[in-house]
């Protein structure tokens, strides 16, 4: 049986949400969107969840309390996606526990790269090749 990579993307912006869940879902994730903090917050605590993007400029915490709370329940790698991009911002987002660090406006190809470079889809669901070996 197939196991499922589940990300959490925790964006107030409808539109931003909405882009990085295709560009995760046709990356092979199954996403789970929210909206606020105390969403994300409640989320992360939930089974399979494998990577949580997390914009920092919610509308009901800071993304640095949201980040340090996701990080005492769960271990999934934390990809900060925010647009603040000052040289203490990118610190801060670190030491709240940020695996990788990407700002807006970002390109689709990039969250996917930094995705799959946290999150690597499993050995038995790589695509699997028939015939001749190319080693």
């Amino acid at each position: 049986m197939e196991q499922q990579r589940t990300c959490l993307v925790v964006e107030d912006n409808d539109d931003i949400r909405g882009l990085i869940s295709v560009v995760l879902s046709r990356a092979g994730f199954v996403v789970k969107a929210v909206g606020t903090g105390a969403e994300a917050i409640a989320e992360a605590s939930g089974p399979g969840i494998a990577l949580v993007t997390l914009d920092l400029g919610l509308p009901d915490m800071d993304g640095h309390v949201v980040a340090r709370a996701i990080r005492a329940r769960s271990s999934a790698p934390l990809l900060f996606l925010t647009a603040r991009s000052e040289g203490d911002d990118v610190l801060a987002g670190m030491a709240s526990g940020a695996a990788a660090y990407l700002t807006k406006p970002f390109h689709p190809r990039e969250l996917e790269a930094l995705a799959a470079k946290l999150c690597p889809i499993p050995v038995a669901q790589e695509p699997r090749t028939t015939g001749t070996s190319l080693c």
